[in-house]
């Protein structure tokens, strides 16, 4: 099997074909392979259909999909240009709505694009602060893991919960980067699972990236967190998130990230959230105004994976004539947080507003 290592990004464009490239990470950990996407709309349907999934990776995805529906217009008029962008950004924003990184991402080149005199400068710019913006994700990520890095020693035992690492950004990540770090400064640790019913991505993706760096980890049912940190077994918990309010704190991620806090707090592990800049949503007033993503019933009610005779089958796991609900995210208070782990260093939660020209400025520069 292929490593990611030797493949690069997780998230790149081609710029002569006008395609972005990603990971399919619907199939992983059972094949590797890359999914061109031809258009917009096809980079849209990606995201959505998680061919690509994790805050930092789809806002690199949305920002190159911005990129593919300017390049693709054959007009010659800034303004039906712009009211071109308006319907691609539409678009592309609907795909998840309750990660706000696309967003941000793809108002940043908007932005930058606006004192532009040509649509050919529009187009090359555009490309420009894409290239620009997945450039900075990476630094961000090295940064979040040296700042992370402190709060792992060794024989410690880490709990994740979903995927925030190469995969979920266009490389490092933000959750598994500091482990990453820590790993690579010598130090010793554990690393246990959550699977994170009910698409599993962290017993398909968070596990196959630690069993290809080597890391000791385990995989286990999100069940049982709580036994295992009862039992004294977990000291740290690091996950990522889709939106954090810069007013409070509060933070959206996968669905079971509240009840992994509020275990963490009752057990008083401390509870930290590793994010990029992106992240941040400083319009909001409270984590009970963030969007939460409702998907198909299927995903609860069906499992997908490989058979012993390596084919890929669908099986459904529930009751045949049971309906479902399928939240795909959930809210933790800033109470509930230990720290934000950010590329400017940890800040308690409820700290984020009154540093938040430091923050602001940091991504929009």
């Amino acid at each position: 099997m292929a490593r990611i290592t030797r493949h690069g990004p997780t998230v790149a464009f081609d710029p002569k074909k006008n395609q972005v490239l990603l990971i399919d990470q619907r199939l992983l950990p059972h094949r590797f392979e890359v999914f061109r996407s031809e258009d917009y709309r096809t980079t849209a349907r990606a995201i959505r259909d998680m061919v690509v999934r994790g805050a930092g990776a789809i806002a690199a995805t949305a920002a190159y999909g911005l990129v593919q529906g300017i390049q693709a217009y054959r007009g010659r008029s800034l303004q039906g240009l712009f009211r071109h962008i308006d319907r691609v950004f539409q678009t592309l924003r609907e795909a998840r709505p309750t990660a706000v990184d696309p967003v941000n991402a793809m108002v940043r080149i908007r932005n930058r694009i606006q004192t532009c005199q040509s649509v050919e400068e529009v187009r090359q710019r555009a490309l420009e602060e894409a290239d620009r913006f997945a450039r900075e994700q990476v630094e961000e990520a090295r940064a979040i893991g040296r700042h992370g890095a402190t709060l792992i020693r060794d024989g410690m035992r880490i709990l994740t919960h979903c995927n925030a690492g190469r995969l979920g950004f266009v490389d490092i990540g933000s959750a598994l980067a500091p482990i990453y770090e820590a790993w690579r400064q010598g130090k010793q640790f554990t690393v246990f699972v959550d699977e994170t019913r009910p698409r599993s991505q962290g017993a398909k993706l968070t596990a196959w990236e630690l069993a290809q760096a080597g890391i000791p980890h385990f995989v286990i049912a999100d069940n049982a967190a709580g036994y295992f940190m009862a039992r004294g077994e977990i000291d740290l918990v690091i996950v990522g998130a889709d939106r954090v309010v810069g007013r409070t704190g509060d933070i959206a991620n996968k669905i079971g990230t509240y009840t992994k806090a509020v275990l963490a707090a009752r057990h008083k592990i401390p509870f930290y959230v590793a994010i990029p800049l992106s992240t941040l949503d400083w319009e909001l007033e409270s984590g009970m105004q963030i969007p939460i993503e409702e998907r198909s019933p299927d995903e609860v009610l069906y499992a997908w994976g490989t058979t012993q005779r390596k084919t890929f089958e669908r099986v459904r796991v529930a009751n045949p004539t049971s309906p479902a609900r399928n939240p795909a995210f959930d809210v933790t208070p800033a109470e509930l947080i230990s720290g934000i782990i950010t590329c400017h260093g940890i800040f308690r939660p409820t700290d984020l507003w009154s540093h938040r020209s430091t923050l602001q400025s940091g991504f929009s520069s």
